[in-house]
């Protein structure tokens, strides 16, 4: 298609954004890797050729190295073509730090997938002006600095894109220039009507230009939300009178819904739903023994009752399941889908096609193993012994789900599966509906983690649950932000059915605050796990995971009645998300700052968004101070670079604590006292000035 012209007021929001010209820049020669004007280290751009990614709403922080030789001043901008063939052109500016690097900041409001590329140009007019201002200060030149300007102003009218208006301006001026006396030569120089003028149209010559470079625009789900993990089959359980619990279903899962979305949650994620095995199914605290009654694990997956694209008889019906899934919409919560791609020793893939495991020399077929943990009631997949007929099996269970509605899949264990697999998985689902979303739950080596990502994971489990420290956590949450936010999108659950950390087991009820505001904070996507605000934190000895873990067993639990009691963090979850909702700066991943204090103890990071790009014409600055140790009362000062969000250091500013309500005048240096059993964290919000 070729490419229209277009500002694309409503597509994208920008400071740097200047009216379109066309492209003329041309190949330097075949040969050569350098332009005359060198444009080098682009971003975003992703190693290894993989694309990078946003989601809509998000601010793309594009730059590139860009120079000259000599002193000679250059321009460079950046030239958007939108998914339908629009264009659209943004003035970078440099960094004032002597890295020759150029950037702006654009938010992205439409879907699909764009390119960019950068253009250089030299700045004749921006050259001519910065040279005039020393010269005529110096009386070096004068005559020859206002002929040369003049035939700069007289080339600049002549140029037939530009206004009539601004061309008639442009000739009387350069007629003014030719008979002006020093002290009006150097007014014109810096007059600021001419250089409004040549900042949105330069005058221009040696132009070059890189390689266009795609960016895949995502839905907003895919880089924000709230997520929410239950169990289905513990909503609504009930405890009989012989001991045993009888399952709860599809439909009084669904009754628990209107309480997670009145916390604020965005994403209501299930565990499977699908038949469980029976052969070597894991008793209570992951026994090799059960008990009558015992559900099993429901990762086990596959019984007679059917494999991946069944429902557990106990459950309901599909019918039951798209009902719940309508009520989830009614709800304004999205159904995530756990996709473990695994099979119970019962699951009908055994006997229809027993090459899609591996055999054993004693003829048996291999269990699931972590050593030295053993998962005797799980085959893994073998994806080499047949690979077409087991990636067109994956691909068919991820349509039927998509087709009962589900558009978020939280994948299990994925990196011990073929990463070209889920390259072709995630790229060929996403051709068909681009709005499905994967993510990876892989708790590996950080080079498997990114490569997930990078090949088409929208989201990605994190080592947040484990960067406890203030140490550890301004480099974790810097990192998250500024070294891999081009493709990997964390998701900071505090916790999840597996995961029960040291830090949450004793550190008490100031942990699960904690880490709660840390999380619905530091990225605009988290998540917790059901039972978090029940403060559930006794673990099984010597493990990471909960006693009585509910990947073995039902859990029949009192929210109404903890809530009424007071004895429940659900008024906090709701308050943070009415906050994350409330300041789309917390809606945001790569402008995390990290600031200072003088305890070890005391994290301090800000949250900042520039008015044009809040969507209220008003900047967005969140200040977190938070005391990350559980079991003490913290005083200290903090240290704020409060140049971020436009304030003079010394200047004092007010900032409203919107868990508390309390205003405080604050400046770059303030004193704080943080009580780790009754308040914690402040989430300051920085209020205008008048």
């Amino acid at each position: 298609m070729a490419a229209r012209t277009s500002t694309r007021p409503k597509a994208l929001r920008s400071t740097s954004q200047i009216p379109l010209r066309p492209l003329d820049a041309a190949p330097d020669g075949p040969d050569l890797r350098t332009a005359r004007i060198p444009l080098l280290d682009h971003a975003p751009v992703v190693a290894g050729g993989f694309t990078p990614k946003a989601f809509v709403g998000e601010v793309v922080p594009f730059s590139v190295v860009a120079f000259r030789e000599g002193h000679d001043l250059i321009g460079v901008q950046l030239r958007l073509t939108a998914p339908d063939g629009e264009q659209s052109l943004h003035r970078l500016r440099p960094r004032l730090d002597g890295t020759d690097r150029w950037g702006a900041d654009i938010a992205i409001d439409v879907q699909g997938t764009w390119t960019f590329r950068f253009e250089a140009f030299s700045d004749d007019f921006a050259t001519w002006a910065h040279a005039t201002e020393l010269k005529v200060a110096a009386g070096v030149d004068v005559p020859v600095m206002a002929a040369l300007g003049a035939d700069l102003l007289t080339r600049a009218a002549a140029e037939r894109d530009r206004p009539a208006a601004q061309r008639r301006l442009l000739a009387a001026t350069a007629q003014e220039l030719r008979a002006a006396e020093s002290d009006s030569i150097l007014a014109l120089s810096v007059d600021p009507e001419l250089a409004r003028i040549f900042d949105e149209r330069p005058l221009t010559s040696l132009r070059s230009a890189s390689e266009p470079h795609p960016i895949l625009v995502e839905r907003t789900v895919a880089g924000v939300g709230a997520w929410y993990e239950f169990f289905p089959r513990s909503e609504g359980a009930k405890r009989l009178k012989d001991g045993t619990v009888k399952s709860g279903t599809f439909r009084t899962a669904a009754r628990r819904l209107p309480g997670v979305a009145a916390m604020g949650f965005d994403v209501v994620y299930l565990v499977p739903i699908h038949p469980i095995g029976t052969s070597n199914r894991k008793g209570r605290n992951n026994t090799l023994t059960t008990e009558p009654g015992d559900p099993g694990s429901p990762y086990a997956i596959g019984s007679p009752d059917g494999g991946h694209d069944a429902i557990h008889p106990d459950l309901g019906t599909p019918a039951d399941f798209r009902s719940f899934v309508r009520a989830a919409r009614k709800e304004s919560l999205e159904v995530a889908l756990d996709l473990a791609l695994q099979a119970s020793p019962d699951h009908p893939w055994v006997a229809e096609h027993p090459e899609w495991f591996t055999t054993l020399p004693d003829g048996t077929i291999a269990y699931a193993e972590n050593p030295p943990k053993k998962y005797q009631d799980i085959y893994p997949l073998n994806f080499d012994n047949d690979p077409e007929g087991i990636y067109a099996e994956m691909l068919r269970i991820v349509r039927h789900w998509v087709r009962e509605g589900v558009k978020i899949f939280r994948v299990d264990n994925p990196h011990t599966k073929p990463l070209q697999f889920w390259e072709w998985l995630i790229a060929t689902v996403n051709a068909d509906d681009p709005d499905v979303i994967f993510l990876a739950e892989a708790f590996t080596r950080p080079a498997v983690m990114r490569a997930l990502a990078a090949v088409g994971f929208q989201q990605s489990y994190s080592y947040f649950t484990w960067r406890n420290t203030k140490a550890e956590l301004e480099e974790f949450l810097d990192g998250i932000a500024h070294d891999t936010s081009d493709y990997m999108r964390p998701n900071l659950f505090v916790n999840t059915h597996d995961i029960l950390t040291e830090y949450l087991q004793f550190g008490g009820r100031a942990a699960y605050r904690i880490r709660a505001c840390i999380a619905a904070t530091a990225a605009p996507i988290y998540g917790v796990y059901a039972g978090y605000e029940l403060f559930e934190n006794v673990a099984r000895p010597g493990s990471e995971e909960n006693i009585d873990n509910e990947k073995y067993e039902y859990k029949v639990r009192d929210w109404q009645g903890a809530e009424r009691s007071g004895d429940s963090l659900a008024p906090l979850l709701r308050r943070l998300n009415e906050i994350r909702h409330d300041h789309p700066a917390l809606r945001q991943l790569r402008n995390f700052s990290a600031h200072w204090s003088d305890d070890d103890a005391v994290l301090v990071y800000s949250k900042h968004l520039d008015a044009a790009f809040t969507g209220t014409g008003r900047p967005d600055t969140i200040i977190v101070v938070a005391n990350v140790d559980p079991h003490s009362v913290r005083e200290t000062t903090v240290h704020l670079d409060t140049t971020i969000w436009g304030v003079a250091p010394g200047e004092p500013f007010e900032v409203e604590d919107l868990l508390t309500g309390a205003v405080w005048t604050w400046s770059d240096h303030n004193y704080v006292r943080l009580d780790a059993f009754d308040e914690p964290v402040h989430i300051l919000r920085v209020k205008e000035r008048a």
